[in-house]
């Protein structure tokens, strides 16, 4: 065990002490592809890096994955694991991609503190890469919404084969 898996531990804990439930997703260390930032660095665009291993966060209404309705899955935009599926998705008005729901063991979170306020921060459990913050004002059934930036994701149709994880 090392220290990172204590971290995970005690950040698991804290996080269902604050939200009342287990709002973290168990990490499966079979999945796990934690690689230095610079790797995943050729693998995406410069927007794409920005938000995903720069933790920025796009203009809203700036994706189209905002506004898309097909059914399929969204996968990390660097590791191509999948993290949501169209059936969680809802228009939360925000202006980013949102989600009632993540896929099982695809997302870490963190409590972040920027922004002089703390809000719960999630990435890809596999790469590590940002995708947004989860909030406790989202619909039935969980009543969460993972607010996702469009740039961090890549969406695949229901009737297209998912790619092969990268990395």
């Amino acid at each position: 065990m090392n220290r990172r898996h204590v971290l995970l531990g005690g950040l698991a804990a804290l996080l269902t002490t604050r939200f009342g439930h287990a709002a973290t997703v168990a990490v499966d260390q079979a999945k796990r592809f934690i690689q230095a930032p610079v790797f995943w660095r050729k693998k995406v665009s410069d927007a794409a890096w920005n938000v995903l291993f720069q933790e920025n966060t796009e203009p809203p209404f700036s994706s189209p994955l905002n506004d898309e309705k097909a059914s399929g899955t969204y996968l990390c935009a660097a590791c191509y694991q999948p993290l949501f599926t169209s059936k969680a998705k809802f228009d939360s008005g925000t202006g980013w991609p949102s989600f009632f729901q993540a896929m099982p063991k695809s997302i870490g979170q963190r409590e972040d503190r920027s922004f002089f306020m703390t809000r719960v921060e999630y990435h890809c459990v596999r790469c590590g890469g940002h995708q947004g913050h989860v909030f406790e004002d989202g619909p039935k059934p969980t009543g969460l919404r993972y607010c996702n930036n469009g740039l961090a994701l890549r969406f695949i149709e229901q009737d297209k084969p998912l790619p092969a994880l990268r990395g």
